[in-house]
């Protein structure tokens, strides 16, 4: 799956758009590597994403196409 489609279907970032965007600028790094947007996520992954104040680094833990609003904190793991 694109890293901007699983920051969007995860609700880490709300909009694709933005994900891309922020992939674009150079703010969202995977395995400490600068990624695209359509950079193929795999689990085990770690994901780094310095858009605001506090950056945020979260562990993919599984992949889906859809994702309920419930079970979001399935698919990533907060590492700091």
């Amino acid at each position: 799956m694109r890293l901007d489609k699983y920051l969007k279907i995860t609700r880490i970032i709300k909009r694709r758009t933005v994900a891309n965007d922020a992939c674009d600028a150079g703010k969202v790094s995977v395995n400490n590597k600068i990624a695209r947007a359509s950079y193929d996520v795999k689990v085990g992954d770690i994901i780094e994403i310095n858009i605001g104040q506090k950056p945020l680094k979260v562990k993919v833990t599984s992949i889906s196409d859809f994702v309920k609003k419930e079970d979001v904190s399935d698919y990533y793991k907060v590492i700091e």
